[in-house]
């Protein structure tokens, strides 16, 4: 007896009407980029949660969303004060603010996408969406911060009687990029940090090293000047020409890193970015299993 002559549910084996929309559900490869289109349709879910993080960051904080001023604030002068002061190095204030201003977007966006899956386990675990949506909202409330302190650096710039770069329209490239290279390092360790807890004490320790590592407080120019033969290992930090280049697009006098070392850092970012996201969507579909 063929299988024909067995009785069908309703519907079965009958083709849809003309016109008739249907979706077809297909396996996803092992390997691949996130589905662009997929994102555009929880467009609206993106920003909520976006909207959710900026809200629920200073929820329970006595001064609220002052700390997005006072913390860059405090953290240059003290840079300031040990490198300058205590250091002997050739830095002032508003190098030092701009410099906090870059570091901050890329730590800030770095440390969020970082731990936003084990910070969202419940919603993570019990409810289907796009889980790149995730590490990709705290990018948009780490511009809310970024925004605040572009406007803290313009009154500082005024006071101090900076001149403002000829390159100022360059300034939001160098943003991006700083958001491009935190989010493709964020999805490799959120995804690891799922199944590895151990991510989330190691990255304190390695942004950490990272600060120091970085010419925040004072210039490149001034590092190469006294160690030249480092010259090429410390531009091989991306970092360096990252905040170099923000630098020297804000202040006039700031000096250029150099478009070949723009370059590399571009580079590397579109990289780290391409292979983030590939390794999350490999690791994507076991997340609501084991987190």
């Amino acid at each position: 007896m063929s299988l024909s002559s067995y009785p069908q549910p309703a519907g079965v084996g009958v083709a849809p009407p003309p016109g008739t929309l249907h979706r077809v559900i297909e396996p996803e490869a092992a390997w691949g980029l996130p589905d662009l289109r997929e994102l555009w349709h929880f467009r609206d879910l993106l920003f909520t949660l976006a909207l959710r993080d900026v809200k629920v960051r200073y929820k329970q904080t006595a001064l609220g969303v002052l700390w997005i001023v006072l913390q860059p604030l405090l953290g240059a002068g003290i840079l300031t004060f040990i490198f300058g002061k205590v250091g002997g190095f050739a830095t002032s204030y508003p190098i030092t603010f701009a410099g906090m201003v870059i570091w901050n977007t890329f730590s800030s966006a770095l440390t969020r996408a970082s731990g936003v899956m084990v910070g969202n386990q419940q919603l993570v675990s019990k409810i289907y969406f796009p889980r790149i949506l995730l590490p990709v909202a705290t990018l948009v409330s780490t511009l809310v911060d970024s925004a605040v302190s572009l406007m803290m650096l313009a009154v500082i710039m005024l006071i101090y009687r900076e001149p403002v770069s000829y390159y100022i329209c360059l300034m939001p490239a160098f943003l991006v990029l700083a958001l491009a290279l935190a989010l493709g390092i964020g999805l490799f360790l959120t995804a690891l940090q799922v199944r590895y807890r151990d991510v989330g004490y190691m990255l304190p320790v390695m942004t950490q090293m990272l600060l120091w590592a970085s010419p925040v407080a004072f210039t490149a120019a001034y590092v190469v000047h006294r160690v030249p033969k480092f010259e090429t290992l410390y531009f091989l930090n991306p970092l360096v020409a990252l905040i170099e280049g923000f630098r020297w697009s804000v202040l006039r006098d700031s000096p250029s890193p150099g478009a070949g070392w723009i370059g590399y850092t571009t580079a590397l970012a579109l990289v780290l970015l391409l292979v983030g996201a590939v390794f999350f969507r490999r690791m994507e579909k076991d997340f609501a299993d084991v987190i």
